[in-house]
């Protein structure tokens, strides 16, 4: 064997020696992509100052990398089945790693979300790719290892970005954020031509392309109307997105129920451990990327921690999750997936309602415990659910069945930022009138319409809106009051709207915990009533000569 990797995966006698070296490399490329996502929440301060961003630009640089990505990743899957999934995850780090140096060095919102964008494509090649080869290298008895130290990567992800993201914006500008993926990009090229070995799928003729354009099309108006509605209102674009996403749905479904070789065949989601394991997923990420968006502004806003520090204080959940990705590989062989997946997301449930009792007064250790519980609960959870979808797709659809599972994955966060997100934007706009007013009637300033109107805007708005008062009070005192006791009495009276802000989002942030436990809690319900009862336990193979019904049905509930 030379020292690039040449030797398909169909092609070898047995096991491949250096699976577990390759499986690093998919890991590295999997942490870039996720990171990307979660690093830009703490740098986005910082861009919004030096570019001057909009809340709407904000929001799009955010969200550019998503829409692409999500809607994207299906027929980039299939293609990848078809053609070479090491080169799909090959180009997918270049187009990454080359998007990023252009997103660092551009000045404009529009610059900025164009290049974000260009990574959402480079992320929708290496996602599916990623589980594709894991799959395809793995012999079966150690795929379910290998997937639960892929997800528990993904966990690290969601608390290593802030941190590497805080740790560079201490001495380097938002644009560090972008370059630091171009060393992470190049090794795992590298580690890619030198350690994972070639794969595809056999016996693929064509490939679905109109079943591949509208899945770009119904998934991707989804998206943006997810994005848009919410955040700007149900005007004409989102209206728009959402008719033609259920139209694309519709298509979507006719198109590939009569198509031979679909590019994906709807018919899997009749199989009650594959829709079950789907919806767990969409649900259990609906409830973790909607937690930490307002988990990390609470930390930054109100606890008053830098970008670095909350970095830092996220680290415990991503520990939490390899301890829970233990656990799963003792309990699930031998209770089955739908107890272990049902523990998870009650687990997360739980986690979620605790961080009900936030309030003003709740310090860094109110947080500890759900955060630990809640990377338990992800590490329990979602392994067996990935290693079900991953098990559902014959091998030549390993790339489909990436794709699946990063789609809901994608599905589930974009909706937990826009239905938690909103919850949490108009409570706090909200609770913040009540707060002023209270300030006012207590003798403190009361603050101007427009001025209120900007603070409800976000909590970062009303902090910055209690410095201009502070600084207006100080400005507007008598010149009797002197210079000294005019700064104090506008820090006071500063102050006093800094509580109001701090007292509005923690209050806001228990409800929206609230609203995320009700539907986690919920949609635990769901997932248990639709996984098979013996879904990933052992069973005896089904006899050749048993009706075909029943070998499916084994089938299923060996997944």
């Amino acid at each position: 064997m030379g020292l690039a990797m040449s030797t398909p995966v169909d092609e070898m006698d047995g096991p491949y020696k250096r699976r577990w070296p390759a499986l690093a490399v998919l890991c590295l490329s999997l942490l870039i992509i996720v990171m990307a996502n979660t690093s830009l929440t703490v740098a986005a301060p910082d861009m919004v100052q030096d570019l001057g961003l909009g809340s709407s630009d904000l929001q799009w640089v955010i969200d550019g990398y998503t829409v692409p990505y999500a809607a994207l990743m299906l027929i980039l899957g299939a293609i990848g089945d078809k053609y070479s999934r090491r080169g799909a995850l090959v180009l997918g780090l270049f187009v990454f790693g080359a998007a990023s140096v252009a997103g660092s060095l551009v000045d404009s919102a529009g610059g900025v979300i164009a290049a974000r964008a260009v990574m959402g494509v480079g992320a929708a090649m290496i996602m599916p790719a990623t589980l594709s080869l894991l799959a395809a290298t793995f012999p079966r008895a150690e795929r379910a290892k290998a997937i639960t130290i892929w997800t528990a990567t993904a966990g690290l992800a969601i608390a290593v970005g802030p941190l590497v993201a805080g740790a560079l914006l201490e001495d380097h500008g938002w644009a560090s954020t972008f370059l630091i993926n171009v060393p992470i990009a190049a090794l795992g090229i590298i580690g890619a031509l030198l350690l994972v070995p070639p794969s595809k799928a056999a016996n693929v003729d064509r490939i679905d392309y109109i079943g591949g354009l509208l899945s770009v099309i119904w998934v991707g108006s989804l998206i943006y109307m997810i994005i848009e509605g919410p955040h700007f209102g149900w005007g004409a674009k989102a209206v728009t997105a959402a008719v033609l996403a259920g139209v694309g749905l519709v298509c979507f479904i006719l198109w590939e129920l009569r198509h031979p070789r679909p590019v994906l065949d709807v018919r899997r989601f009749g199989r009650r451990a594959f829709a079950g394991s789907t919806l767990a997923v969409a649900l259990f990420f609906l409830a973790v990327f909607g937690a930490f968006y307002y988990l990390t502004q609470h930390l930054q806003f109100v606890l008053g921690y830098s970008p670095l520090d909350t970095g830092v204080r996220m680290l415990p959940l991503a520990g939490a999750v390899f301890v829970g990705g233990v656990l799963t590989a003792l309990l699930t062989p031998r209770f089955g997936m739908k107890v272990t997946v049902a523990l998870g997301m009650t687990v997360g449930t739980v986690a979620i309602a605790l961080l009900t009792r936030v309030d003003a007064g709740s310090t860094y250790s109110d947080f500890l415990v759900p955060l630990m519980i809640l990377g338990l609960a992800i590490g329990l959870s979602l392994s067996p659910c990935t290693n079900a979808i991953m098990g559902s797709f014959p091998e030549d659809q390993l790339g489909v069945g990436g794709a699946v599972n990063s789609t809901s994955i994608e599905m589930g966060g974009s909706l937990g930022i826009a239905i938690l997100g909103t919850v949490l934007a108009k409570t706090y706009s909200s609770n913040l009138a009540d707060a002023a007013e209270k300030v006012a009637t207590g003798g403190g300033p009361k603050l101007p319409e427009k001025a209120l109107s900007a603070a409800q805007d976000s909590v970062g708005a009303g902090l910055y809106v209690a410095k201009e008062v502070g600084k207006q009070v100080t400005a507007g005192a008598t010149p009797k009051m002197g210079a000294e006791k005019a700064a104090a009495y506008g820090a006071q009276q500063a102050q006093s709207v800094v509580e109001a802000v701090h007292k509005a989002f923690a209050d806001s942030v228990a409800h929206t915990s609230m609203i995320g436990a009700i539907i986690l809690g919920v949609g635990t319900v769901l997932v248990v009533t639709l996984l098979p009862r013996n879904a990933g336990k052992p069973t005896t193979a089904a006899p050749a000569d048993a009706p075909a019904a029943r070998r499916e049905e084994r089938a299923d509930e060996r997944v």
